[in-house]
């Protein structure tokens, strides 16, 4: 019988992340001070990260020694098993093999512990009392709580209002490894209040989470500033899981034709694609398709600008150039809070602007449909923001049934849904809004992007 689940050893953990930097089309745009209009340097980046992952931002080094002590936490879940979906492929009747690379196995439930161990473990090196961050889901605060609570730092989580009403039990989570957390926009800083003052009904955004963050840490000499994607050295963290699924694909002589994930900021798409989208880039793979798929409520790559923008709310981050809705754009409170988010990362962008990577976006009905059609026939229970990716393998497999073309199509399931069936249930129930691209208030929010 062929196999269903593709396992690793242990020591078959990467030993080196990927870095895609030297392989990009061209050069990615410097990131620019927003008082200086000038590139930002190190001493810029200085009061908010530790400087080893200052250096891994900008290194053009296409590969990245892991420590052993990260990898050494890795192996509390890692390798993470690939599975071939046979169950789903029955039940679309589809010539397609769908794999997937599960990263609900992780302590947090999501792919999001592989840079939060790494980025607590640099800041420890470095001597660093206390992370400050912000988390939509939830995942990514669960997350770094978790990875701080190995390391021995404290842990202050902004999160999304709408989210930390949404998901009670993702709070619990952080509260169960030692985070304190706090519903965004807050009265703690001067971003929450201002925000608090114009707006005292907002859902709250990660735009505006990540603006009290930052402020939380530039103002505090103990603490730094750890985010969960958009980064480079977020998303170099994360291409643990493209490296394991190449060498599991390898294992039955098998290579994707195409591949997706979720994108929101850019981190699980990066993660599962980039090493593969290293073929394609040196020649090697050219017909290769990746695409990232966003919800229809917050569209960035598919609906937003190419333009430098502001990576918060609250403008106290530098300009990056990535694909945006507008720094101030606060999306409908959908399920799929880790998606909620108005930039990209600007690999990504860059990928995307270049037609390296395609795009695409779902309404969240259409998503759950399909979660569910998944979990019926493989079991698992979906997180709304992996659900987008479910949503698209669903509809090539049905395409590939049609036509009859066997293709081979990777996805990476980046977390369970278990902290998120009032979703379902909402769902269920026909409680479930589809929201609309919000054309005149992304206008409105395009207005605002800085001109340089």
């Amino acid at each position: 019988m062929e196999e269903t689940k593709i396992i690793l050893d242990e020591n078959e953990i990467p030993k080196r992340w990927y870095n895609i930097l030297p392989d990009l089309p061209e050069p990615l745009p410097p990131v620019i001070h927003p008082g200086t209009k000038e590139p930002i340097g190190p001493q810029d980046l200085a009061p908010l990260f530790p400087m080893e992952l200052i250096k891994q931002e900008v290194s053009q080094d296409r590969w990245i020694k892991i420590p052993d002590d990260i990898r050494d936490v890795y192996t509390l879940w890692r390798p993470s098993p690939l599975y071939r979906a046979r169950r789903l492929e029955k039940v679309l009747k589809t010539p397609a093999k769908i794999y997937f690379k599960y990263e609900g196995v992780s302590p947090a439930g999501s792919h999001k512990p592989n840079t939060a161990v790494a980025q607590a473990y640099y800041n420890m090196k470095e001597g660093v009392d206390r992370l400050t961050t912000e988390t939509g889901a939830g995942q990514w605060g669960s997350a770094l709580s978790f990875a701080t609570s190995l390391f021995d730092l404290a842990c202050t989580v902004y999160m999304v209002k709408i989210s930390y009403e949404q998901k009670p039990y993702r709070r619990s989570l952080m509260n169960l490894w030692g985070a304190e957390v706090t519903p965004s926009p807050s009265t703690r800083t001067n971003a929450g209040k201002k925000i608090l003052e114009e707006n005292p009904d907002t859902t709250g955004s990660l735009g505006i989470a990540i603006s009290e963050a930052v402020e939380d840490a530039a103002t505090h000499d103990d603490a730094k500033y750890s985010l969960g994607s958009v980064l480079n050295h977020v998303l170099l963290h994360q291409t643990v899981i493209g490296l394991e699924a190449k060498k599991q694909l390898e294992k039955i002589g098998e290579y994707p034709d195409l591949i997706t994930s979720s994108c929101g900021g850019g981190s699980n798409f990066a993660g599962i694609a980039f090493p593969f989208l290293y073929d394609k880039l040196k020649g090697d793979k050219k017909d290769l398709q990746a695409i990232a798929v966003e919800p229809m409520a917050c569209p960035t790559l598919t609906k937003g600008i190419y333009a430098y923008d502001f990576g918060d709310t609250a403008m106290l981050t530098p300009l990056i150039k990535m694909y945006t809705l507008g720094h101030d754009f606060v999306p409908p409170g959908i399920h799929a809070g880790g998606l909620r988010y108005h930039g990209d990362a600007p690999t990504v962008c860059l990928l995307y602007h270049h037609g390296v990577i395609g795009a695409t976006a779902y309404h969240q009905n259409e998503v759950f449909e399909a979660a569910t059609t998944f979990s019926r026939a493989e079991g698992i229970v979906v997180a709304p923001e992996a659900a987008h990716a479910v949503k698209l393998v669903v509809d090539e497999a049905v395409k590939c049934r049609k036509t009859g073309e066997e293709k081979t199509i990777l996805f990476n399931l980046s977390g369970h849904g278990h902290f998120d069936m009032g979703a379902y249930d909402a769902y269920f129930s026909g409680a479930l809004e589809d929201y609309e691209y919000p054309a005149d208030l992304v206008k409105k929010a395009l207005e605002k992007v800085p001109k340089l």
